[in-house]
């Protein structure tokens, strides 16, 4: 996906395009955020606010709640207007900040349901017990491996489900994922058992799709959808004596990316590792925007296994972020 042009018109035109052009320097495609900034660009048009500043006014008025609008869309807006203001002020110009006791949001909806070891190891056989089907001649294939991936690799499912065969590189063992979500790419290493695993896979699964680039081809064409695996992995949950709860209340599919985050931590924890460092390489490796998400897999480690917490604590206080009345880990 190409970076976006777009032209701004209002009194800020030469700051927002500053904005812009910095985001995409440190290596953000920042499509989606250039985009939320013409709509404050219009606003300004609209007011007919003149000037190279950013007041308390306009502030509060573009980041009041709209009816109807989730939280997370107006949490959009307003960490946007406050990283312009950020911007801004580094400049020399005269904005408001949006204060950060107000920019509190319930960023995560749900708890996420940690698989235990051997409830993993039951997932997974469930997958390897996945019969051959003419209907879908790789499925059998597919479906161990992906499940695998997707813990082993902490990946989303769509980062998964549109993996090219040219973007697994099996010789380095690395993958590719490309636009993945907040229009970043990043490369994530495997470990050597998945290494080998994609081996086996793609010599045998390629062969019967020479015309799909995908790494998981469908048995119609393209890749898998959300909703095949999502079926399946219900299936596998049933065999493996797992509770799902119906939806929005039980185990997701997006659970093996929360998984493989705690479970790294934990064995960080436990091996002594300095976290202060480790922290921006698993956020880098899990495509987070910032630390914040990865902090909050911290915590969820820490809730889950509270014998850890004084032996973080300890060396490093005030990493472990504590929980906000708006906050659900």
């Amino acid at each position: 996906m190409k970076n976006k042009s777009i032209n701004y018109s209002s009194s800020l035109a030469s700051i927002f395009e500053g904005y812009v052009e910095e985001k995409r320097a440190v290596g953000y495609k920042y499509n989606k955020g250039a985009s939320i900034l013409r709509l404050l660009d219009n606003l300004y048009v609209e007011q007919n606010i003149k000037g190279e500043n950013l007041s308390k006014e306009i502030v509060l008025l573009w980041t009041k709640k709209k009816a109807g609008e989730k939280e997370s869309t107006r949490s959009a807006r307003i960490s946007l207007v406050k990283g312009v203001g950020q911007y801004m002020v580094r400049l020399g110009y005269k904005a408001y900040i949006y204060p950060d006791k107000a920019t509190q949001v319930d960023r995560y909806h749900y708890v996420p349901y940690i698989f235990s070891e051997a409830e993993l190891a039951k997932i997974f056989t469930a997958a390897d017990n996945v019969s051959y089907s003419s209907v879908s001649p790789v499925r059998h294939l597919v479906l161990p491996l992906l499940f695998r991936l997707l813990y082993g690799c902490g990946l989303r499912i769509s980062e998964a489900l549109n993996l090219k065969i040219s973007e697994v590189n099996l010789k380095d063992g690395i993958l590719n994922i490309r636009q993945a979500k907040f229009d970043k790419d990043r490369l994530v290493p495997m470990s050597k058992s998945l290494i080998e695993r994609c081996k086996k896979y793609s010599r045998k699964a390629h062969k019967t799709y020479l015309q799909n680039p995908y790494f998981f081809p469908s048995p119609y064409g393209g890749k898998y959808s959300d909703k095949c695996i999502y079926d399946y992995f219900r299936r596998f949950l049933w065999s493996a004596g797992i509770s799902h709860g119906g939806r929005g209340h039980g185990p997701r599919v997006h659970d093996f990316r929360h998984c493989h985050a705690v479970h790294c931590l934990k064995k960080m924890v436990k091996q002594g590792e300095d976290l202060t460092a480790i922290l921006p390489y698993l956020s880098a490796y899990l495509g987070h925007v910032d630390l914040r998400g990865t902090q909050y897999y911290l915590r969820l480690t820490a809730d889950l296994y509270p014998t850890i917490v004084s032996a973080v604590e300890s060396s490093y206080p005030n990493l472990i972020p504590e929980v906000t009345p708006n906050e659900r880990d």
